[in-house]
């Protein structure tokens, strides 16, 4: 099949599904009102509760659900076969991963900007969002300690993205300040920065910066997302992600300049039998999430996103709007690996040499590899260096890595006050009210897991249960949404069916992972599973109660606190 015929599907597919499902489950659903208070303007406090301009907030929120996610997970999960994960990219970003974020960011705009986790305890019951909130502490932790590995790791594979990547910094800190301080047009100076950013780019081609280990990278990583997470959000991170925004933009045109002009052939396999891999279903569902359905996006939207949306009516483009995106980079990014690779001669053997076992496609080295040739592939059909073409998806990258572990950092600190305060949301533990304080735990909780191995990589301990726990995580925040739309009396089925769906298939994955442990007897994982199982069954026992009793009786949601 040629790639311009699938990516024009794609695109029209995704245009026409924003404009009429994601419009009809915002005005007839949740019926958004901008004359709902939004927690932005509510708690405004110049940090962490700033009202955001849409468009720069829409930049913000996808730079933070995407990270590495819709290039990596569709990097492997072509390996079944290019049909099998175009079909989950493109609809379950449409039917399940936009209406996952788009439902969490507006629960938790209308519970004063809570967190996924303690909306559990307006929804269903204290005791149940306390378990829910410890879950998510987990899969943070994990999470910010992994990246920081990841982050490390490019920098090491690709020198040449060091001093662009860093260089970033001042740059958005400028932008804020010509934006926020002197009233400038967002617009043109974001476009002025980001010729900077371009000009760093071609800077870091001839002058790579190499000789730091993995170590000392994550020690340097570490101590920035300190500073970063504490800092008022539309000082550094906010313009960050707006810059990321802009590259993200600019990297998709090239990739879609590339198909149109190039418009290479498809050569990977419609579908494929790989004699290593575990089985398609489920394990496609669980390799492919961002890009199709993530439970970290959750946090993301009721975490950071939603005490900086101005107006309520914000969300249909943020929520729902900001996943259709990260769908179209995931399409993007299969067509590079499936079509891009083959091209300059390479043929079906480009593809086969990277897909020719589970054990070498699933390595981290292997599915950057594809993403980045395939894509400078698809640049140089129009003329682009292939190194400078190789450095601007580097950077591309790399940048998405790191933005992800700034916001999960803050999104951590959040949920662990949340998980320390009483019913009426005040933190009991005095120390953790210092945001200081709060992110220094949580950094240095994060930080001694990755050193807990000695050489940087401890997180990779549990990162064999991140995968399901994080698309556990996705049905648990659908399970809340259903409770919400079932005592408001509203169809449940929009966010019931995917939710059935999540957790159908996170069960089975779990339930497989089990058995893999316990047959190599890997006690840590065992204990981390079992009790994984427990506190999901549990959430969803008692959020299928609220359900029921909802359809029998009208409990009032407090909409506008």
């Amino acid at each position: 099949m040629n790639s311009l015929i699938l990516a024009t599907l794609a695109f029209v597919g995704y245009w026409v599904a924003y404009n009429t499902y994601g419009k009809w489950i915002s005005k007839k659903i949740f019926g958004l009102n901008d004359k709902n208070p939004v927690p932005a303007k509510e708690f405004e406090d110049g940090v962490d509760f700033v009202p955001t301009k849409k468009h720069i907030l829409l930049g913000h929120h996808f730079t933070t659900i995407a990270g590495t996610g819709p290039i990596v997970g569709p990097a492997i999960g072509v390996i079944w076969g290019w049909v099998p994960a175009f079909i989950w990219v493109f609809f379950g970003s449409i039917f399940m991963g936009a209406v996952h974020d788009f439902t969490s960011l507006v629960i938790s705009a209308r519970h004063q900007g809570k967190t996924i986790g303690e909306l559990t305890g307006n929804l269903i019951n204290e005791r149940t969002a306390k378990i829910f909130l410890v879950l998510i502490q987990f899969l943070l932790w994990i999470v910010l300690a992994v990246f920081a590995m990841i982050v490390a790791l490019l920098f090491i594979m690709y020198p040449q993205s060091v001093f662009p990547v860093w260089m970033e910094i001042p740059i958005a800190m400028w932008l804020s300040y010509m934006v926020y301080n002197k009233g400038k047009n967002d617009t043109l100076y974001s476009i002025i920065a980001i010729i900077l950013m371009y000009v760093t780019i071609a800077i870091g081609v001839v002058l790579p910066i190499s000789g730091i280990s993995l170590l000392g990278w994550i020690y340097i990583l570490m101590i920035y997302v300190f500073i970063a997470s504490t800092m008022p959000v539309h000082k550094l991170l906010q313009p960050r992600d707006y810059i990321n925004s802009h590259e993200l933009l600019i990297a998709m045109s090239l990739l879609v300049l590339g198909v149109i002009i190039g418009h290479p052939k498809i050569v990977a396999p419609a579908f494929q039998t790989v004699p290593d891999a575990p089985p398609l279903f489920p394990i496609l569902f669980i390799t492919i999430a961002c890009g199709a359905i993530s439970g970290f996006h959750s946090l993301a939207a009721s975490g950071t996103t939603v005490k900086q949306m101005e107006k309520e009516t914000d969300a249909h483009l943020i929520g729902y709007g900001g996943m259709i995106l990260e769908g179209v980079l995931a399409t993007i990014i299969i067509i590079a690996v499936t079509a891009g690779l083959g091209m300059n001669g390479g043929g079906v053997q480009a593809f086969t040499s990277h897909y020719a076992s589970w054990a070498t496609a699933s390595g981290l080295g292997a599915k950057l590899a594809a993403v980045i040739n395939g894509s400078a592939n698809l640049m140089h059909s129009y003329g682009i260096p292939l190194d400078l073409a190789k450095t601007i998806m580097a950077v591309f990258i790399v940048s998405f890595a790191g933005t992800t572990m700034d916001s999960s950092t803050r999104i951590q600190r959040f949920a662990l006050q949340e998980l320390f305060s009483n019913k009426k949301g005040e933190v009991v533990v005095k120390p953790l009210k210092n945001r200081f304080v709060a992110t220094a735990i949580v950094i240095l909780a994060a930080l001694a897991l990755a050193l807990s191995t000695g050489d940087g990589k401890g997180a990779l301990t549990l990162w064999p249960v991140f995968g399901a726990l994080n698309q556990l995580l996705a049905a648990l925040a659908l399970l809340i949404g259903t409770v919400y739309l079932a005592k408001k009396k509203k169809p449940i089925w929009i966010t019931g069916i995917p939710m059935i769906f999540m957790f159908i298939i996170t069960m089975y994955a779990t339930v497989l992972n089990l058995k893999k442990f316990i047959s190599s007897g890997n006690g840590l994982l065992i204990f981390v599973t079992i009790s994984t199982l427990v506190i999901a069954l549990w959430i969803m026992i008692e959020g299928f109660i609220v359900i029921f009793k909802s359809n029998k009786e009208i409990v009032p949601v407090e909409e506008e606190i």
